[in-house]
Order: C-alpha cells, then structure tokens, then sequence
C-alpha cells in the first residue's frame, strides 16, 4: 500500500515514520510512504495556503485551490482503489473497523488540515471520507495522519513480525484486550495470577476471555452496549 500525505509541514514526519513498525515496514517494501509540500501548489510569491473565512470568524482557512491542484497532480486519473482522506475535527470517529476497511485500498492520501480547518469544498467535492482521531481539537490533521498511517500499516500483510499480533488485541471483537504480565512472577509484592502460571491453556484462555470483560467494563462500558 502507498500512502501519501499533504501537508504544509512536511518535516513533521521525519520523527512518527522513521521508528518502529512503519520505518521497518517501508525499507522492506511492505508499504510506501509519500509525503508533499502544499506549498508547492501555490503560485505567489509568498507560496500563500490560506485565506480569512468569509462571513468572519477567527482565525484562516486552507484555500481550496493548492489542495485541488496537488491532490489532481498526484492523481491525475483517480480509480476506485485510491481514496482521499481528510483529516477534521468535525469528521467521523476514526476506529479499528475503519482501520480495516482502509487496507482494502491500494493508496491512500491525506489532506493535513491546519488553522481553523480547510474550505468546505475540500470536503464536499475532493475528499472521499472526512475523519476524526477523537473528540478533541488539535493544532493540525499531521498528528491524526500518522495515527490513521500507524492503525493501518500494522494490519497490512508483512508489517508485524508475528500476523497474529493484529487478530488478538483490543478492538479486534468487541471488548479491550485482556491484561497481560511478564517476569518477575512477584514484583514489590504484586504477583501475576495463579491461572497464568497454571500452564493448562484452556483454564488460560478462560481466564484471559473473563480478565478482558472485566477490564471493559470497567474502562470501557460503551463498547458492551
């Protein structure tokens, strides 16, 4: 898979995609990961991205000119297996499932909103889906990308180094992960349940299906409604 992500701060992502999973999964060809200057869509001298709201309001907005104009560029034919991705606040809640669904495309390109957001119609005539990292503001969509490009990497064919690591973990179904320990078996007087040191697996993955409906409803209440 291929992603691609507009930005008007290209360096931002020397650090999230040169670490971990996502470096060792590009260097091995796994994935590809491109990354593009807004700016080198603009045609004035002061390479000028935005522009004040019409209406008022505080704030700028990204013009929708150097957006159209690079997404266009980078896809001057676009299929059904290339989906353009804006990152906002006011986009749906991004999720595991969501996560899922995006491997099925062969590219992906993120539109990095900054400011007070991007034009409308980014959203209503460029972007195939709006989303959102969480309930909460951030200073631009830059952090939200890496987070979407993480979820997603990790569930493509090659990334982890063991595939069983994306199928049992939190989200997967539909209650968190179950708690996990590791060695010492008695830590400061904390100690790792009798059931895991049984060494009966099936009295083990009892125990870590009842451990993780406990943790969810404890922590996450909403995902058993």
């Amino acid at each position: 898979m291929k992603f691609h992500l507009l930005t008007i701060f290209p360096d931002y992502f020397e650090g999230p995609f040169r670490q971990g999973v996502v470096a060792r999964a590009a260097q091995s060809g796994s994935l590809e990961i491109k990354i593009h200057d807004l700016r080198n869509w603009t045609h004035d001298v002061h390479r000028t991205v935005d522009d004040r709201p019409f209406g008022g309001g505080e704030g700028m907005l990204l013009k929708p000119a150097p957006i159209f104009d690079a997404v266009e560029a980078i896809w001057p034919e676009r299929t059904l297996k290339q989906r353009v991705i804006l990152l906002s606040a006011q986009g749906r809640k991004f999720t595991q499932q969501i996560a899922r669904e995006l491997t099925e495309y062969d590219e992906l390109l993120f539109i990095c909103g900054r400011y007070e957001g991007v034009d409308e119609r980014v959203a209503e005539h460029l972007a195939d889906d709006e989303l959102s990292i969480g309930d909460y503001v951030l200073s631009g969509g830059e952090l939200g990308a890496a987070v979407i490009v993480d979820t997603v990497a990790r569930l493509l064919p090659g990334v982890l180094g063991n595939e069983d690591s994306s199928v049992n973990e939190s989200f997967t179904g539909d209650i968190l992960d179950c708690p996990q320990w590791t060695r010492p078996a008695d830590f400061r007087g904390w100690k790792v349940p009798d059931a895991l040191l049984s060494g009966h697996h099936a009295e083990i993955a009892k125990w870590r299906k009842q451990a993780a409906m406990e943790k969810t409803k404890r922590l996450r209440p909403d995902l058993l409604r």
